[in-house]
């Protein structure tokens, strides 16, 4: 009996932790929201801004290009910030909240978290 109720409850432990893991918060923030025009012209290196438009390639690895109804901008995103079972297409609206990676070699947003609106 004590060797099947081992792997049962790692099992639901395992399940119970990866629920709490998707939990995000909704309501409001201080980070101001921006757009690619803005973060690309006058952003600073580290700025924390959130960005709402479409993600409308993906360009190799965590690399992809955000469009808004300013522009693009490079944004990097790494496969854990993805929705589970939730495709995300081009014309599909995304929040990013992240971070201006700003230096020599360019621009890029660093995402930190992606919410699908």
């Amino acid at each position: 009996m004590r060797k099947i109720l081992t792997p049962a409850f790692v099992f639901a432990a395992l399940m119970s932790t990866s629920a709490v893991s998707l939990a995000q918060y909704n309501g409001p923030s201080s980070i101001p929201l921006a757009t690619a025009k803005q973060l690309t012209d006058s952003g600073t290196d580290d700025q924390k801004a959130i960005l709402r438009g479409k993600i409308i390639s993906h360009d190799g690895d965590n690399n992809y290009t955000f469009q808004d109804n300013t522009g693009k901008i490079s944004v990097e995103i790494s496969k854990r910030h993805f929705p589970a079972n939730q495709p995300i297409g081009p014309e599909q609206q995304v929040e990013l909240h992240g971070e201006l990676d700003k230096d020599r070699h360019g621009v890029e947003f660093d995402v930190d978290q992606l919410r699908v609106l």
